[in-house]
């Protein structure tokens, strides 16, 4: 199923220099994967803190930023270090800690349905932990859509413009959450069957 990561060698490609820029000044991948997790938890304690519309608005240029900070570090550590144990640790736990931290907020937004919210965030976490548990039994890491990180990132992108720009919540939202979180249920099916199908092609 195709999903914003089939676009993924496009954008490293034109990160490619920013990676050997940042290589050459002895920034590591584990720095820029940290980097990235300070930058969504800073982000949504702002949300939570100054609660204005407008304050919505940073969140696409965040999300847009954490994107490509999560593609230098995977670049640094693949073309000019070693990947280690710690950083595939720090990679998988700040993907879903940023994702925490970024949208959870959206729960404290007045009109909002808070448990739409929670349920979105838990499905997503659970997402990513099906992707991971393909490689306990055998399989490669899963990244199978419909509704994989990337494309996360552009739909909370999407409601926070509308947000920002003063829509307040209402269905229209309630009915994003819910085919949201139907996608991503989803997304949990994929790849768990695809992680399965690898290690067991005939079943």
């Amino acid at each position: 199923m195709i999903t914003l990561y089939s676009l993924k060698p496009g954008f490293q490609k034109l990160l490619r220099p920013v990676a050997r820029w940042l290589h050459g000044r002895g920034v590591s991948a584990n720095q820029v994967t940290v980097a990235a997790l300070l930058l969504s938890l800073a982000t949504g304690g702002v949300l939570c803190g100054w609660p204005a519309p407008t304050t919505w608005l940073l969140v696409p240029p965040v999300l847009l930023l954490r994107m490509a900070l999560n593609a230098l570090d995977g670049m640094l550590a693949r073309d000019f270090q070693q990947p280690t144990p710690l950083g595939a640790i720090l990679n998988e736990l700040g993907d879903v800690l940023a994702d925490i931290g970024l949208y959870l907020p959206l729960a404290l937004v007045p009109g909002a349905p808070a448990a739409l919210v929670v349920a979105f965030v838990l499905l997503a976490l659970l997402s990513e932990f099906s992707g991971v548990l393909a490689v306990q039994i055998g399989s490669g890491r899963r990244y199978d859509g419909p509704l994989g990180k990337s494309d996360r990132a552009l739909l909370f992108g999407g409601i926070a413009v509308l947000l920002g720009l003063g829509l307040s919540p209402g269905l229209w939202l309630t009915i994003v959450l819910l085919v949201a979180s139907a996608l991503l249920a989803m997304t949990c099916f994929n790849r768990l069957r695809a992680a399965l199908r690898e290690v067991s092609p005939c079943s």
